[in-house]
């Protein structure tokens, strides 16, 4: 066996022979997704149920969100359930058996509880007693800076493959006598498997990621450990952690990273907005995504668009939105898909993928 490496196409190749012939197998520097997929609950809340829950209409919903409906979880299912349920779709279509799974990477901002990590329940619910696991806490960001952690790990050698989910019940967060929030958000799951890549030019081209955290208030969600969670039921139903949104500044901020981040990977991969096929945005507000799209320059027949359907399902937004895209055929082999988020932190983040 032979060890040689290209500095120009920055690959690396190991020579086998095989049949009295040399055959290299190239690795890149880059990892690709290997898979895809998803969950989301059955039941389907629709504007026309939150119009008898709280002083609101469909069309106010729509006019300023684009949101006609959103999936919620039942009560006994959890961010673990909704998790392996994606995860176990993605890890089929790889061909990959829990058991040679070598890292979990679950981005959550709603944990079933806060110890164990969420990834330690999914690997145990899984059987993959071979990976290490763990939770990383980027809110809406949380799926991206994920496969950019797991690109570290398998680029530096440490891992072959991880397991990426993105798990979010955000009806446990959320103030149904809020009208200014709850008519945003819904619960699903997205998981993706990613190994390095073995096709020059093909996977992640380019990844950004960044946070202000002098910007926390304007999305959260109280109380912290500085603020423990009282005992008396009446003070936990009057302070219970729901989110909290400055909904006019999240706005603002958002459409201003997002387009940031569009910025950073299409420069740091050298490659125009026009070759770009499909733009996988973060599903929070449809007036977000078309700003973001027409600074871009991208064309809304371009655009992912999910969230009229599920709303703002924090990180699983494009993990979902990725496995859809997918499914119906918008991205293909060879497809160049952009991805941006933002979140709370305020956090943002962005990826070029070339499938």
């Amino acid at each position: 066996m032979e060890l040689w490496g290209d500095g120009a196409t920055k690959a690396w190749s190991i020579g086998f022979t095989f049949h009295d012939q040399e055959v290299p197998v190239v690795a890149t520097d880059t990892i690709r997704l290997v898979s895809t997929g998803m969950w989301t609950p059955s039941r389907v809340l629709t504007n026309a149920d939150l119009e008898r829950m709280v002083d609101t209409t469909s069309d106010w919903i729509v006019e300023r969100t684009g949101i006609h409906e959103r999936r919620i979880a039942d009560d006994d299912i959890g961010v673990v359930d909704m998790g392996c349920n994606a995860a176990h779709e993605a890890l089929a279509e790889a061909g990959l058996d829990p058991s040679g799974v070598d890292a979990i990477i679950v981005s959550t901002a709603t944990p079933d509880r806060l110890l164990p990590a969420t990834a330690c329940d999914i690997q145990a619910r899984l059987g993959a007693n071979q990976a290490v696991a763990f939770d990383l806490w980027g809110a809406c960001s949380g799926w991206l800076y994920a496969l950019n952690v797991a690109r570290g790990l398998i680029l530096s050698g440490q891992i072959e493959n991880a397991l990426c989910v993105a798990t979010e019940k955000m009806s446990a967060i959320t103030d149904w006598t809020d009208r200014a929030t709850c008519v945003l958000f819904g619960d699903a799951a997205g998981a993706a498997v990613v190994q390095r890549s073995d096709r020059e030019g093909r996977g992640i081209l380019a990844s950004y990621m960044r946070s202000d955290g002098s910007l926390a208030e304007l999305l959260h969600r109280p109380p912290s450990s500085a603020q423990p969670i009282p005992i008396d039921i009446a003070e936990i139903a009057h302070r219970n952690g729901f989110i909290r949104m400055a909904g006019r500044e999240v706005f603002k901020n958002a459409v201003r990273s997002m387009c940031e981040a569009v910025d950073a990977v299409l420069e740091q991969a050298g490659i125009s907005k026009d070759d770009v096929d499909l733009l996988v945005p973060h599903q929070a507000n449809i007036r977000i995504i078309e700003a973001t799209a027409k600074y871009a320059n991208i064309g809304m027949d371009r655009v992912w668009v999910n969230v009229d359907r599920y709303g703002n399902t924090s990180s699983a937004t494009i993990p979902v939105g990725l496995h859809e895209a997918r499914q119906v055929g918008r991205i293909r082999d060879g497809s160049l898909v952009l991805m941006v988020t933002f979140g709370a932190g305020l956090t943002w983040a962005g990826a070029l993928l070339r499938w």
